[in-house]
């Protein structure tokens, strides 16, 4: 996985017992915008000349998904914050004690913190988290309506039990995130800003010094923001990478969920970090992926549920 998308957290011997374990009846649970899909067969991945082959890209193939319903929106601080309140969970953020934030959100005066050596715009912050996403002298104001961040693959598990939904497995969110659409490059269509139009939540100007929000967010984007796809998802393209069930294999949808094992999870639909000069993960059928205790200010996650 490109460090330049998400970087991964160091290995490290400090474990978490019972990350999964919430309070189910602690409190009601959070409403979340269900979409029911009917489901059917699709071609699944992409042979795009502009695309990334040794992340699996491909082959392009048939594959077939049951019914499901899927949410319209990745979840929002405002969401994460309730299952926060009623079971006093800690992410992983806050148990480590830093996560990734990138360079631009720190100020001219924040104290020096370690890069990541492949990606420098990736600063280590300690006290940084998905209350916190800027480091400790930032909060949430003005972003309850934005997707959580700085949420690792085992604390979206977490917030899926307590909410009885599910994380999407790889096929299902590439299924919705096309809308209906056969092999397009974006959940819009093969143009990416059809009549001028602004279609996603980007890296736009020079990366990564200068990002002149043309698309009218320099970070994360509303939940809401942007056009909805054929099905109804909003932010498929861009925004934050979500996580997926599955563990990453370079041949993706062999199986229904995955294969059985791996050392990282998969990722899609790129972030608000991506730049068509080198990162052009927003295309609906590229991926990624990273380690299931990782995490970063530009990857957060919706949510499934079976029928």
């Amino acid at each position: 996985m490109s460090a330049c998308c998400a970087p991964g957290r160091p290995e490290s011997n400090d474990t978490r017992d019972e990350v999964h374990d919430t309070d189910n009846d602690a409190a009601p649970r959070p409403k979340i915008e269900l979409i029911s899909l009917a489901g059917g067969e699709f071609q699944m991945g992409t042979a795009d000349k502009f695309g990334f082959p040794a992340d699996g890209e491909g082959p392009v193939r048939d594959v077939t998904v049951d019914s499901f319903s899927i949410s319209a929106t990745t979840v929002s601080n405002a969401q994460f914050s309730e299952f926060v309140t009623a079971t006093g969970y800690q992410t992983e953020a806050e148990h480590f004690g830093w996560t990734f934030v990138f360079h631009l959100f720190l100020p001219d005066d924040f104290p020096p913190t370690r890069a990541v050596a492949a990606a420098p715009w990736w600063r280590q912050v300690e006290g940084a988290c998905w209350s916190n996403p800027f480091g400790p002298q930032s909060d949430l104001q003005g972003l309850y309506d934005h997707p959580v961040t700085h949420v690792s693959w085992n604390d979206a598990v977490a917030f899926c039990s307590w909410a009885e939904v599910r994380l999407p497995t790889e096929r299902e969110w590439e299924f919705a995130a096309r809308g209906g659409l056969d092999q397009q490059r974006y959940p819009w269509g093969d143009n990416f800003d059809p009549d001028g139009r602004t279609m996603c939540n980007i890296f736009e100007g020079t990366f990564p010094t200068e990002n002149t929000a043309a698309d009218g967010f320099i970070g994360t984007a509303p939940v809401k923001a942007f056009e909805q796809n054929g099905f109804g998802l909003h932010n498929v393209a861009g925004n934050v990478w979500e996580w997926c069930h599955d563990w990453f294999g370079t041949i993706p949808g062999s199986s229904p969920t995955g294969p059985d094992r791996g050392e990282a999870k998969v990722m899609r639909g790129g972030s608000y970090l991506c730049h068509d000069s080198y990162c052009n993960r927003y295309r609906v059928g590229a991926r990624s992926s990273n380690t299931a205790d990782s995490s970063t200010g530009n990857l957060g996650f919706r949510v499934a549920a079976d029928g």
